[in-house]
This record gives structure tokens, C-alpha cells and sequence, in this order.
């Protein structure tokens, strides 16, 4: 004898019947990935990073020409980083988690701004300190390494620009018939 299902007895079907329980499996597994694809571009970023080194005077910190060049070189780097990695992991979502493309597309991303976050933070966590702030209360000639930043928030739509931008080509340049 057969067992019969949610719907021909009238009750409502449980999560595991439900149809969505594999699209919200789907759905965290992208954002688990992201995060933690975040958090390992972070730690790439600042262990690629080199600090720019300045002085103090008068309560203010300088860097000399190359420190500056050092200090852009935290926000490129950030960039280049973040693309890269986004496009990676944005085309492996799209192409592996394909059940229901909008919630793949939501998760990808809210899965890349979260990922674009995390690397920030665990990028910055064990960068030097603000430099204008230490030098307020250093001696002159004081040396003291810059601080790992990114400047401006344009350099934060790298990672979902990646991820969203390899999401369009596998959507639509692979279709599910190709594949």
C-alpha cells in the first residue's frame, strides 16, 4: 500500500516534502561561501599588502613618495582581489546552484556584499593603526607604518560586481541545455 502525500490527505507538507527545502539549502550554502571566501580574501589582502612607513613632526604623520604609492596600493590591491575572487566563486555559485535562478541570483549577491565586508574586516584587523592618530601623541621623528584601509566606497562593489557579473555570463551565456 502506497503512502499518500501532503496533499492528497489536505495537511499542509512539511519543510522536508516542501519543494523549497532544497532552494533554501541552495541559498546557504552560497552565502556560507561567500563568507567564507570573504574572510580568506581578507586575510590574502593583508598578507600581500605592504605597509607604507612615515615619520612624525609636529604631531603629524608624513610619508615620503613611495609611502604613498604603498598607500594606494591597499585599496588597488583590495580591488583586484575582490573581482578576481568574486568572479570565481560568483561563476562556480551559478554554475553548481542553478535550482531556482532568482534565489541564486539574491544569494549571489547578498553573498558577495557580506564577502566584501568580511574581507575588509579581517583584512583591517591586524593592520597597524591609524598613523594620524598615533601620531598625535608621538615624539618627532617618530617611524610609524600606515594602516590598511580602502579609500572612498566605490572599491566595496568589487566583490559583487565579480560575483554578479560572472552569475550573467553563466546564466546566459551556458545554458542548461549546453551544459
Amino acid at each position: 500500500m502506497s503512502e499518500l502525500t501532503a496533499a492528497e490527505t489536505g495537511r499542509r507538507p512539511s519543510l522536508r516534502e516542501s519543494r523549497w527545502l532544497p532552494v533554501v539549502i541552495q541559498v546557504v550554502v552560497i552565502l556560507v561561501v561567500f563568507a567564507v571566501a570573504g574572510a580568506l580574501s581578507g586575510w590574502l589582502w593583508h598578507h600581500l599588502w605592504t605597509p607604507p612607513k612615515g615619520v612624525v613632526a609636529n604631531h603629524n604623520w608624513y610619508t615620503d613618495e613611495q609611502g604613498l604609492r604603498e598607500d594606494f596600493s591597499g585599496t588597488g590591491l583590495y580591488v583586484v582581489i575582490a573581482v578576481l575572487v568574486g568572479l570565481v566563486v560568483g561563476g562556480v555559485a551559478s554554475f553548481f546552484c542553478d535550482r531556482a535562478e532568482l534565489a541564486t541570483l539574491v544569494a549571489v549577491g547578498v553573498g558577495a556584499a557580506l564577502a566584501a565586508w568580511l574581507m575588509w574586516k579581517v583584512g583591517v584587523h591586524s593592520s597597524p593603526v591609524d598613523p594620524y592618530e598615533a601620531a598625535k601623541t608621538a615624539k618627532d621623528g617618530t617611524k610609524l607604518s600606515g594602516d590598511l584601509h580602502v579609500s572612498g566606497k566605490a572599491p566595496f562593489a568589487a566583490f559583487p560586481v565579480g560575483a554578479l557579473s560572472a552569475l550573467a555570463v553563466v546564466f546566459f551565456g551556458l545554458t542548461k541545455r549546453s551544459r
